[in-house]
């Protein structure tokens, strides 16, 4: 089964490496040497080349040279792991079996953009990873395998992103050989069960003080590397929160305004937020926070 690959960030790479590790017989890969949208980019040059993989660099996957590029290749399927573009028709018609793409969700449920970012924003318990058919709409086709992931209350973007990764190689030991020896199965969505999340913006990550510690910890836990952190404005700049906690304390601080600093300790400040406190652990710069300054 002839493949070509397509990607170009961390979990792309984790991928393509079970693959050949499988025995996939990998005939090209598709990537780009340098990716300014996408925080997590991996080079898969080196992989490529040490396996002896034919690879070409794009901008846009879409266009001709790539389309007439692939099919010279004369894939069996296509798997594009880790692109965000929507592929067209010309590529996916190319392949007999067509091209498998992924979703970090348990689709039909929030498909769409950013899945890892939102699941732990909105406080979800629940995940999952999902390969699936690609056709012209975005994550619609026809599911070629699924599993469920909890969610636990320490995760953050990094843990989960981890999680996803070894989830997905487990999946892809278990469907590969099927995909090689045509003993798979398909199954379809249920259009009914269907949402889609919208794409995030920066202003989706910055904290306003009045929300709840919950989601406030939750933005930061989502935003936290290998994405670009969750922010608050303070004297005409943006600091980066990479970590923080909620903080216990036995004194009521009902009565104190969200956003007012009510204690320094080390170098931690101490933030009260709508309902109760958390404690900034990790953030830059590190600038110097006095108590009873507000941010």
């Amino acid at each position: 089964m002839r493949i070509v690959y397509i990607g170009v960030v961390e979990f792309s790479h984790i991928c393509l490496e079970e693959i050949i590790k499988n025995k996939g017989e990998v005939v090209g890969v598709l990537t780009k040497k340098r990716s300014k949208y996408n925080s997590d980019f991996c080079d898969l040059t080196p992989i490529s080349e040490k396996n002896n993989i034919d690879i070409k660099y794009f901008d846009n996957i879409n266009d001709n040279e790539n389309i007439e590029w692939i099919k010279a290749k004369k894939p069996d399927i296509i798997f594009c792991f880790g692109l965000s573009q929507l592929i067209k028709d010309e590529i996916l018609n190319i392949a007999p079996m067509g091209v498998i793409g992924c979703h970090d969700t348990m689709l039909p449920q929030n498909r769409g953009r950013h899945p890892i970012i939102w699941a732990l924003a909105l406080g979800l318990k629940e995940t999952g990873q999902t390969f699936f058919v690609m056709n012209k709409d975005a994550d619609t086709g026809l599911i070629l395998s699924q599993r469920s992931l909890k969610i636990e209350d320490n995760d953050n973007a990094k843990t989960l992103y981890n999680k996803i990764n070894q989830l997905a190689c487990e999946q892809i030991r278990d469907f590969l050989p099927k995909l090689i020896n045509k003993t798979y199965d398909l199954i379809e969505q249920d259009k009914k069960l269907a949402n889609s999340w919208r794409k995030r913006t920066r202003k989706d990550g910055i904290i306003d003080w009045r929300m709840s510690t919950e989601a406030i910890l939750n933005l930061i836990k989502a935003l936290t590397k290998p994405y670009p952190g969750a922010e608050f404005e303070y004297n005409g700049q943006f600091i980066t929160i990479w970590e923080a906690t909620k903080y216990e304390c036995d004194k009521c601080y009902n009565n104190i305004e969200p956003g007012k600093v009510v204690k320094v300790i080390g170098d931690c400040p101490i933030v009260k937020c709508y309902d109760s406190l958390i404690k900034l652990v990790e953030y830059e710069p590190r600038i110097t926070l006095k108590e009873g300054e507000y941010l």
